[in-house]
């Protein structure tokens, strides 16, 4: 059976981060994209509850791995691709 608690503590980790980002924006003066905020939450959860159910570790782990998870596929993304990724519709 699959414990919830990690995946909860996942995205309060990912919710915590993305809260960060909010405010990140609201000093900058930029735009918020609330699907961003939401995915990022979304993935944190999927990261922190694989990890946690994964590795049967401590709580506090699923929750740390939800924040620093996220954090490292942005970097890597960002990295990989730049900074702005832009989806344009094919004609």
């Amino acid at each position: 059976m699959i414990d919830t608690t990690p995946i909860l503590l996942g995205a309060m980790g990912g919710l915590v981060r993305a809260l960060f980002g909010v405010m990140k924006s609201i000093e900058r003066g930029e735009p918020m994209e609330k699907w961003y905020f939401a995915v990022t939450i979304l993935i944190a959860a999927f990261i922190g509850g694989a990890l946690g159910n994964i590795f049967e570790a401590d709580y506090r782990v699923a929750g740390i791995t939800g924040f620093v998870g996220t954090d490292i596929l942005e970097s890597v993304t960002k990295a990989s691709f730049g900074r702005n990724i832009t989806l344009t519709k094919s004609k």
